[in-house]
């Protein structure tokens, strides 16, 4: 079922490779994976994100017991990504592959530069045969800079890198009409071509007994893949060889794009945090749904504080967003020249700035 697949993004929750009893590795099923990994490694090229520092450390911390303080969970995950990353690197080398650590924030997708950087230090270590592991460095990001689960960072990795698919190996094989520890009943769907609000509903918010992401976070990390031509799959992990078994019967496929959007306006609709909101008028909606850039003229009121080059999302006056893009001015500035013409922008500012507030190669459409 991976077999036609050439750059894959493996993303393992902590109740995959944890024990939930005593907070251990499970290194049984790390020797099946990797063996799994090794044999897809002569063709592909294969990045994992894998989720449980925090559960390793948490023994250590607060002798097993569930963590409150945002700062015991970072003490503890900086314990746990040491014998985390040191049992990937030994488990790898015994099928004879080199490894190396990459903890990432929500900052390094959000902010260009660092995207761009992410993206190169993976296409190096590619190039040398070299698998990264990838987690999220929970020991210095905090609320606002935190992806929340795995499942996203490793849905922006494939994104970054350009993958055909991510693999999302979790407690569950796959995406079910109902909860499936609930409801005997419930069906589960083997093929998805289009994740809308059916199947955002279907999406239950606690399966994981250990890992922080849900049903929900898994929707979200296939629709930012398939928007970018990459395919998901979501099946369980508990199997042995985990990846070589995957099959239609214990896994849901969501399938690409065939015209996913290019790679820096994948960049811009997948920001989870924009820095403000920027409201139309019906002449400026109508504009953009024409594929036009947005003007001054056509903006009625700014929310927010944001900076030149920053991420916004563009509403209408009912509050509907039906776009996003990155802003080429202040919002001081943006204040400033609302509802005039852009000929008037260098008299009332002092210099002369872009003609558009968003240009139409930094915008992005939503559901218009």
């Amino acid at each position: 079922m991976i077999n036609k697949y050439k750059k894959i993004v493996i993303k393992i929750g902590s109740s995959s490779i944890i024990n939930e009893s005593n907070k251990k590795i499970k290194t049984s099923w790390l020797n099946s994976i990797c063996k799994d990994i090794a044999f897809l490694h002569r063709t592909k090229k294969i990045i994992v994100v894998c989720s449980g520092a925090i559960a390793l450390g948490s023994k250590i911390i607060n002798n097993k017991k569930f963590l409150q303080r945002l700062e015991d969970k970072q003490a503890a995950a900086a314990i746990g990504q040491i014998e985390l990353a040191n049992h990937w690197q030994q488990t790898l080398k015994k099928n004879k592959i080199n490894s190396a650590q990459i903890l990432l924030t929500l900052n390094d997708s959000e902010v260009r530069r660092h995207y761009l950087n992410v993206r190169k230090t993976i296409n190096a270590l590619h190039k040398k045969n070299i698998i990264p592991i990838i987690n999220e460095n929970d020991t210095v990001a905090t609320e606002e800079i935190r992806y929340g689960d795995n499942d996203r960072l490793a849905s922006r990795v494939a994104q970054m890198i350009d993958a055909d698919l991510l693999i999302l190996l979790s407690d569950v094989d796959g995406l079910y009409t109902d909860n499936p520890l609930k409801n005997k009943k419930a069906k589960k769907i083997q093929n998805i071509y289009n994740i809308d609000s059916n199947i955002e509903k279907m999406a239950s918010k606690n399966y994981s007994l250990i890992g922080s992401g849900g049903m929900e976070t898994k929707i979200l990390a296939a629709k930012i893949c398939m928007n970018a031509g990459c395919s998901t799959i979501i099946t369980n992990s508990d199997k042995k060889n985990p990846l070589k078994n995957i099959n239609k019967n214990n896994s849901t496929l969501f399938h690409a794009n065939k015209s996913p959007k290019s790679n820096r306006k994948q960049w811009i609709l997948n920001h989870l945090h924009p820095s403000g909101s920027i409201i139309l008028d019906t002449g400026a909606i109508r504009a953009i749904k024409n594929n036009k850039s947005l003007l001054p003229a056509g903006v009625t009121e700014i929310k927010g504080r944001f900076n030149r080059g920053d991420v916004i999302s563009i509403v209408n006056n009912q509050n509907k967003k039906f776009g996003i893009g990155v802003i080429a001015y202040s919002s001081s500035d943006a204040k400033k020249i609302i509802g005039k013409n852009s000929k008037e922008i260098k008299r009332i500012l002092g210099y002369e700035g872009r003609d558009e507030l968003i240009h139409k190669d930094d915008l992005v459409k939503i559901n218009s």
